[in-house]
């Protein structure tokens, strides 16, 4: 089986890069089961129901957020009912949704869990010792787990990769929207990446017009954050997995772009 995980779809330019390149990638990859982190999707923060909808007609099969999943207050509405999106699982109880959920490909059920860091953002639910209990529960269902670790710091990452090595199929991070060169296989069998990248556009600081944020950096007053527009990118991983034993056979990045 293989497994196309998408990065931090940024906007209306990261949603136009799903739809131009996730097809062709299906095809090129064999890919059986598509997951994307959309918790920029919708103006680059946060997901509306229609974003979510306009996604999930383009081919990707479960949706991850992180911490701008609250952004757009709309969700608190449909994310109960909507089982193809989950939130960080670290969310203390009573919050809405679930950090964990399910998909099936070539019939066999696919895990994917949800967890967010806590260095630097938001002091949530520890990841580490609560992820073991939600891994234990999805479990149950099958061995084929996929963990989107949305966190700032790459050691916070690598940490988490190393505690959950053969214990999950894929430890994949998001969240700093810069696709970085780790890929590879741990010890015990796990697919590790520090982070997945960005999906969005090319020329931009994280997604955002490039000439706000060095203005920022050179005045250190406040400005609004503005999608960049021009070439658009896709960044993503491909896991190839063993469908019995859930260990990760390999993970292989991707890079791509394309002028406007």
């Amino acid at each position: 089986m293989k497994i196309l995980f998408i990065g931090d779809i940024m906007g209306k330019p990261g949603r136009e890069a799903v739809k131009t390149f996730l097809k062709p990638f299906i095809k090129e990859y064999e890919v059986d089961f598509t997951i994307a982190n959309g918790e920029n999707a919708a103006g680059g923060k946060g997901i509306t129901k229609e974003v979510a909808q306009e996604l999930f007609d383009y081919g990707i099969q479960f949706l991850t957020m992180g911490n701008h999943v609250w952004d757009q207050r709309s969700i608190m509405k449909f994310i109960d009912e909507e089982p193809r999106l989950i939130r960080p699982a670290n969310y203390p109880v009573g919050a809405p949704g679930k950090g964990y959920g399910f998909g099936r490909a070539k019939g066999k059920k696919i895990g994917i869990l949800n967890l967010s860091g806590r260095v630097y953002l938001q002091n949530l639910e520890d990841p580490f010792s609560g992820s073991i209990r939600w891994i234990n529960e999805m479990k149950q269902e099958t061995p084929i787990i996929i963990v989107d670790f949305h966190a700032e710091a790459t050691s916070e990452k690598m940490a988490l990769g190393w505690f959950l090595d053969g214990k999950v199929t894929a430890v994949l991070g998001t969240h700093t929207h810069v696709q970085t060169g780790d890929a590879r296989l741990l010890h015990k069998g796990t697919a590790y990446m520090t982070d997945v990248g960005m999906t969005g556009p090319r020329d931009s600081v994280l997604g955002v017009k490039k000439e706000i944020i060095i203005n920022r950096f050179l005045t250190q007053l406040p400005a609004k954050f503005e999608l960049a527009s021009g070439p658009i990118q896709i960044n993503a991983v491909v896991i190839e997995v063993d469908e019995e034993t859930g260990k990760a056979q390999s993970i292989i990045p991707i890079q791509r772009a394309i002028e406007k």
